[in-house]
């Protein structure tokens, strides 16, 4: 085996640890961060919907009490208000959504589905938890959803959802009294979801990753040429020269020039030396023949 041959496995296979270490990491690095990027954007919405919620009691509510008298206005629901904005802008990002989704809701489109379901229930499990999140596969792709717990806080909420003669008339004749009652004050019924796609971070994460790979391979490539332009001219071709030198030295034949050494360094000091025997062996023969 040359030592090119070899010099070339050693470099191949101290490239292909690199290249794999290096994928590892990068992939891990760039996933972890598209999936914080996403998670960004699901707290950006969730807070959104808080604004809205929070907008509705304080601003738009106090503004229609005395209609609330006589006419139930769901739009002075704050869970009626932030969903109906996000619906709006479901419309031009499909993949986006946020829901409050409840288990027994005044609404019927805020049930909780199955997935939904699980995650109330963890609420409920753990009084302490502020926030959940995690990802589930749609038939759209990766979501990344980001949930927090709907918990009867406010004794007044209780005015509409804890006996159906108690509710609002008007709220009564809109969504009948089957749906919506038996709430318990600090009772957490429901979660408010937010979903994103994780599909555009990723395919980005997985361009940046390509790229770096690419990169790297090309910067891999371009050093194996170079380094074996330099191991050719620096160090194979000398001790070729030198080995062809000794094989025909050791037939008697002197007739070659001496090896020019051209530099300082060590395969320069070799050379010298390799001279030096060279015209002390020519010297040994001529001492046997004379």
């Amino acid at each position: 085996m040359g030592l090119r041959l070899k010099f070339n496995l050693v470099l191949l296979l101290v490239f292909a640890a690199g290249m794999a270490v290096s994928a590892y990491v990068s992939h891990r690095l760039l996933n972890d961060n598209a999936k914080q990027e996403t998670l960004r954007n699901a707290g950006l919405m969730m807070e959104s919907a808080l604004s809205v919620r929070g907008y509705t009691v304080k601003q738009v509510k106090p503004l229609l009490d005395a209609q609330l008298e006589h006419t139930f206005l769901p739009q002075t629901v704050p869970a009626y208000a932030a969903t109906e904005v996000f619906n709006n802008l479901h419309t031009k990002y499909p993949d986006f959504t946020y829901k409050e989704a409840t288990l027994n809701p005044t609404n019927p489109r805020d049930r909780a589905v199955e997935w939904e379901n699980d995650i109330v229930q963890k609420f409920r499990g753990d009084t302490s938890a502020r926030e959940l999140s995690g990802e589930r596969e749609t038939p759209t792709g990766r979501m990344l959803y980001l949930a927090r717990p709907i918990t009867i806080t406010d004794p007044a909420c209780l005015a509409c959802h804890s006996v159906p003669s108690a509710a609002p008339a008007s709220m009564i004749r809109i969504y009948g009294e089957n749906n919506g009652f038996g709430w318990q004050h600090m009772e957490t019924i429901g979660a408010q979801v937010v979903s994103v796609p994780m599909s555009v971070p990723l395919a980005n994460a997985q361009r940046t990753f390509n790229t770096f790979m690419l990169s790297l391979g090309g910067i891999f490539l371009a050093t194996f040429i170079v380094l074996n332009v330099m191991l050719s001219l620096l160090i194979i071709r000398p001790i070729s020269s030198m080995s062809a030198a000794a094989d025909r030295i050791s037939t008697g034949d002197f007739d070659l020039p001496e090896f020019r050494a051209h530099s300082g360094d060590e395969i320069g000091v070799l050379g010298n030396s390799f001279n030096r025997m060279r015209r002390s062996l020519e010297k040994a023969i001529k001492l046997i023949e004379g």
